[in-house]
């Protein structure tokens, strides 16, 4: 039998077990949704699910260039220029990436509005965060495919509400 190298072991960091996880519960387009926020060493991981259904999952670094993390930092009003409405959009130097289940053009960008607006209120409440950000969707049926615009915008409200109380 050929000899099997083990492996390399490298300094243990050590880190909180379990994992320091919040969970919050309501109603998304009148759905029963649970939403759970577990913060790792290396990433932070939501889950936003609706009958136990994962369907599609992104990533948002939130390690930003230093010329992007001078957005985070400014005072809200400035980077609105006034206009409370532009404070509802994610920050610019967010770049999420769909990982698993995009489903279609709109439902991928929906996803990736959600979970870039997680990571922006992750990287407002603390401008030094720098781990990856992992969101898990499953919400029922199709978040924007056949729901008018007025429809899809209170369902990211609802969800982004709600991901708000488990954070």
């Amino acid at each position: 039998m050929a000899d099997i190298a083990a492996p390399q072991q490298g300094p243990v960091h050590g880190a909180p077990y379990p994992a320091k996880t919040r969970t919050a519960t309501g109603a998304v387009n009148n759905v029963p949704t649970e939403v759970e926020v577990s913060y790792f060493r290396d990433k932070i991981l939501v889950l936003v699910s609706q009958s136990g259904r994962l369907a599609q999952w992104i990533q948002v670094p939130l390690s930003a260039p230093s010329a992007a993390s001078v957005d985070a930092a400014l005072p809200l009003n400035s980077r609105t220029n006034g206009n409370p409405a532009t404070g509802l959009l994610p920050s610019t130097h967010l770049t999420p990436r769909t990982l698993f289940g995009a489903g279609g053009e709109s439902r991928e960008t929906f996803g990736q509005l959600v979970a870039a607006q997680i990571g922006s209120l992750l990287a407002l409440r603390d401008p030094s965060e720098t781990r990856t950000l992992v969101v898990g969707l499953g919400l029922a049926g199709s978040q924007t495919g056949s729901t008018t615009d007025a429809q899809a915008q209170a369902i990211y409200f609802d969800v982004v509400d709600l991901v708000q109380k488990a954070l």
